[in-house]
């Protein structure tokens, strides 16, 4: 019998007109629902959300929630209306970097002058340096997006993301702890296949494929990373 899932509602933070702005538990979205489930979404981009519901997922900070149901308020009435979700996040994107920039984030990283942003100045905590010379490293996530790329999620590496210093692999410091193992796994994995001349669709894929497996076989982590140079 297929296990029944549990309930995803963590808890309601918001509404706006007709729509509740809800916590959802992504790391459980991720690992039975929707592999792809990012920091947030809405009914016209995935189907099972329900039409009146916005859905953020938990963060270990939430600073950056009034970002996000702006980005999904304009996201959501373009796409109600008809337009392609490939159109629609464009202008959201565009909103939510207007909000970004009021609340002084890029101005952190520039300090008021022309100095184009480091990716360095985005590191928070070495998490560990492996044998093969690669560094992982916990990032400030939001201002990664404020300053870089503004649809940056979870993680990412220097084969991908040219604002990653070079051997280096980048965790989001907003990921709650006890899913980024997983994200871990996820970007060695896809760096070692790039490395190894993998195109970036063919890498990403199965690191989704095996983040995936991991996700419904905790158990087996350990090993997965070992493969990866996580000794």
């Amino acid at each position: 019998m297929k296990e029944p899932l549990k309930p995803l509602y963590v808890k309601q933070v918001d509404k706006r007109g007709d729509l509740k702005v809800w916590i959802v538990d992504g790391s459980y979205i991720r690992g039975h629902i929707d592999e792809e489930f990012t920091n947030f979404g809405q009914h016209f981009r995935y189907s099972y959300i329900p039409e009146k519901e916005l859905w953020l997922d938990q963060e270990a900070h939430d600073d950056e929630r009034q970002f996000f149901i702006e980005h999904l308020l304009v996201e959501y009435r373009l796409m109600k209306k008809g337009m392609p979700y490939e159109d629609a996040i464009v202008e959201a994107d565009k909103h939510e970097r207007k909000e970004r920039r009021k609340a002084g984030d890029l101005k952190k990283i520039t300090k008021l002058s022309q100095k184009l942003p480091n990716g360095n100045e985005m590191h928070e905590k070495m998490w560990k340096k492996l044998e093969n010379g690669i560094t992982v490293w916990l990032v400030n996530g939001r201002l990664v997006r404020s300053t870089f790329d503004i649809d940056f999620t979870e993680g990412g590496h220097d084969k991908v993301y040219e604002f990653v210093p070079e051997n280096e692999v980048w965790i989001d410091n907003d990921i709650i702890e006890q899913e980024r193992g997983y994200v871990l796994l996820h970007e060695l994995h896809e760096r070692n296949r790039m490395a190894e001349g993998w195109p970036y669709s063919k890498a990403h894929a199965e690191s989704s494929h095996l983040e995936n497996h991991c996700r419904h076989h905790p158990d087996e982590l350990h090993d997965a990373l070992a493969v990866e140079g996580w000794a």
